[in-house]
């Protein structure tokens, strides 16, 4: 007959606390560090880039001035006016695009103020109606009961934050900077500058045919590889987006050159 020690329940206490890891502070602070080096050089936010003015100029400078040369080139086999009509087309274009930029930023932030001052007066004038709005709010974000009294209680005792709400989560509209808006501007408008100049590129050294070819198909590259930025900066595809914004492009750029063959000088005999 074997006897098998049984450990006391003293024993299989210290054992079981042996058996349970302990917090190790280094483990801690050197997982903290690999998670800060993830969320801030991996993996970061972007912050305040302007890849929508970028685009915007670059792709509308190139596309316009694309149409206006194939339409100029397709009409006359003369290279000094298609690169005049380029360039005339290149600056109107550019400065039309950086004065439609400061504008339209002008108007936003008027915008925002005008809205801002009517909740303003519609917490006035309308509290009941304005505190069911915002626990309607928050309700559909899954607040319910005493938290979304709470949430309600706290948002409309102050007049401010009552309105900052409003303005962020009905409206979706942000503060804008109106002195941002020179600085839009003068992007919006450096970019179609620069935009336009590659499909003008070729006619300064290559006939007018060859130049057709190849503006087409710089002008398509071009438009590619942005797409492909975008997408890898935001969110998509890179070569469905590319493709997207370069076949979209070149279109478009095309009407300029079958409306050039309807007006087509003829060649002197």
């Amino acid at each position: 007959m074997f006897i098998t020690a049984v450990p006391s329940p003293a024993g299989r206490g210290e054992k079981q606390k042996a058996m349970i890891p302990t917090s190790n502070p280094e483990h801690g602070h050197s997982k903290i560090i690999q998670q800060v080096r993830w969320h801030d050089h991996h993996d970061p936010h972007h912050g305040e880039f302007h890849l929508s003015d970028v685009i915007l100029g670059g792709q509308d400078g190139l596309v316009n001035v694309l149409g206006v040369i194939l339409g100029v080139a397709a009409a006359t086999a003369d290279a000094r006016i298609v690169i005049a009509a380029g360039l005339a087309a290149t600056f109107a274009e550019s400065i039309s695009m950086g004065a439609v930029a400061y504008t339209s930023t002008l108007a936003e932030n008027d915008l925002y103020h005008s809205e801002r001052e009517r909740e303003y007066r519609h917490i006035h004038l309308a509290p009941d109606v304005e505190v069911e709005e915002i626990r309607d709010i928050y309700r559909k974000k899954g607040f319910e009961g005493e938290t979304l009294e709470k949430i309600v209680e706290t948002i409309t005792s102050n007049p401010d934050v009552w309105v900052n709400v409003m303005m962020s989560e009905e409206f979706q509209l942000t503060p804008p900077e109106k002195s941002k808006a020179l600085n839009s501007a003068l992007l919006v408008g450096f970019s179609a500058l620069v935009g336009s100049f590659i499909p003008l590129f070729p006619f300064f050294f290559w006939t007018v045919n060859l130049s057709i070819v190849l503006s087409i198909l710089i002008a398509a590259l071009t438009l590619f590889i942005v797409g492909v930025y975008k997408a890898r900066v935001t969110v998509g595809k890179p070569f469905r987006s590319g493709l997207e914004m370069a076949v979209i492009g070149t279109l478009s750029a095309l009407a300029g050159y079958a409306v050039g063959l309807i007006f087509k000088v003829p060649t002197a005999p």
